[in-house]
């Protein structure tokens, strides 16, 4: 029997299906259960008070990819440009995250996760960067989820640099929000050239790995059966010694 750690993993909803639907990229998944670890799937939820009762029986939380977050969290009007939104989901995270980090839970956040994690703490986002930055890189990248799209340099003495063994990547790029404003107890631990935020981490000692591109679509470990990539055995080793 297989007794790996339980990972909480959140998903979305498909509002426009009908019947509606729970939506998740099977490559987290993978990329979990090939760390050795077993994702239990968390939909957004009509009770976010449900957040403590899930918590309690999981051993880490993973934050993914998706809809854009609502700027009511960070007190800020709706840009023209921003995307769609769940609220249930927003709200759901949110609450979840919160209980992590009661609890001391690790957590590992990409792309829509680093925001979301970044608005729980009190901070902000630009909600468009080509609207809000001009000059900025592309980083909505059109080609395949899997293409490199620019670098990122990363602090030295980071989780992330510790877990990649390096300071510098070129990474994949499918997001038009970012950090503005980072939260309070997060220390920010990767750019892109242009300055965007790319990864940040706690600044004390609750393990939060939070990057803003998708190592799930990049590495070999998103393969069934594959060796984990470094930032899925990086949390899972955390999972296992929390």
């Amino acid at each position: 029997m297989y007794t790996g750690p339980v990972v909480a993993v959140t998903a979305s909803i498909r509002e426009e299906e009908r019947p509606r639907r729970v939506r998740l990229n099977a490559a987290y998944l993978t990329a979990l259960e090939n760390a050795g670890l077993v994702p239990l799937v968390v939909p957004p939820l009509a009770d976010p008070h449900a957040a403590d009762r899930i918590l309690a029986g999981v051993d880490g939380l993973v934050l993914t990819g998706g809809e854009d977050v609502a700027p009511d969290y960070f007190g800020e009007e709706r840009h023209p440009a921003l995307g769609t939104v769940n609220k249930l989901r927003d709200a759901t995270e949110i609450a979840l995250i919160s209980a992590a980090r009661r609890l001391r839970l690790p957590v590992l956040a990409i792309c829509r996760g680093i925001q979301v994690l970044n608005v729980e703490c009190g901070g902000s986002l630009i909600q468009d960067i080509a609207a809000q930055r001009p000059g900025a890189l592309a980083h909505n990248g059109e080609g395949p989820r899997h293409e490199t799209v620019h670098s990122v340099t990363i602090e030295q003495d980071s989780i992330l640099a510790l877990a990649t063994g390096a300071t510098r990547l070129d990474v994949n790029s499918l997001h038009h929000q970012a950090i503005d404003r980072p939260g309070d107890g997060l220390r920010v631990t990767a750019t892109a050239p242009d300055g965007i935020i790319e990864g940040v981490e706690s600044s004390d000692d609750w393990w939060v790995l939070a990057v803003q591109w998708h190592p799930e679509e990049m590495d070999a470990g998103a393969q069934p059966g594959a060796e984990p990539g470094p930032l899925f055995k990086a949390f899972a080793e955390a999972v296992r010694s929390s």
